[in-house]
């Protein structure tokens, strides 16, 4: 599969701007320092979808890492074997202008603007690469698959991390969501400290704002918490077996 630009409507580009904008207004104050220099590496740009063949070109110069058109939801083997291989899962398709707030689905704002920024952090993806090689060890063990989903949900996509500056987002699941930007942040979730054990022990709902968050101190500890995840990970599978 592949991105075919020119199939792009006068309502997607319209979207994206309005998602842009929206989330750029408050990415100063709560966006992570290294999101915002991505997004600048990036070279994103309010009313301009980004094509995948630049977007490429330049994830492939910073990080070796690229974009993979998929049409949607994935099955496991698929999102962990690309991610193992550097490639990132990401559609082609927008929300219509009646869906900007909830999807059910991830759409292209989430899988490239809230994404694509990190993907240029060496350590960050670093991490993906790393957690998504113990999900290619595990696919078609469900519970397995369940719980190391709880690592990914609580750092990839609604992690947050401790900056100079304070408290800021990381996660790719808030970063496109305006109401969670400033929900995440606020004094109303619990927030806790980095621990793999804790983010085991959580389930999660995708419908809803999450009911507590992470908080990381770099993408360094990111990355050197694989072998805690692959050691925990085995000893909660063999505590049940």
């Amino acid at each position: 599969m592949r991105q075919i630009y020119d199939n792009y409507t006068p309502e997607d580009f319209e979207v994206w701007k309005i998602l842009f904008d929206r989330q750029m207004k408050q990415f100063p104050t709560h966006a992570c320092e290294a999101y915002r220099e991505g997004l600048r590496i990036a070279n994103f740009e309010t009313g301009l979808i980004p094509d995948f063949k630049e977007t490429n070109k330049i994830l492939q110069e910073t990080t070796g890492w690229q974009l993979a058109v998929v049409p949607g939801i994935v099955p496991d083997y698929t999102f962990f074997e690309l991610m193992a291989n550097r490639r990132f899962p990401a559609t082609t398709w927008l929300r219509k202008i009646k869906e900007l707030d909830y999807l059910e689905e991830p759409d292209m704002f989430h899988d490239v603007f809230a994404h694509v920024p990190l993907l240029t952090n060496q350590h960050f993806v670093n991490f993906l690469e790393e957690l998504s090689k113990i999900g290619l060890e595990y696919v078609g063990n469900d519970q397995a698959i369940q719980l190391l989903s709880r690592v990914y949900w609580f750092t990839v996509e609604f992690g947050l991390i401790q900056e100079q500056d304070g408290l800021r987002i990381y996660g790719a699941g808030i970063l496109s969501s305006a109401g969670e930007t400033q929900f995440s942040l606020s004094d109303e979730p619990p927030k806790h400290e980095f621990s793999i054990e804790h983010m085991l022990n959580t389930p999660y709902r995708k419908d809803v704002f999450q009911t507590e968050y992470f908080i990381t101190e770099s993408y360094e500890q990111l990355y050197n918490s694989i072998p805690e995840i692959k050691k925990l990970l085995a000893d909660k599978l063999e505590a049940v077996a």
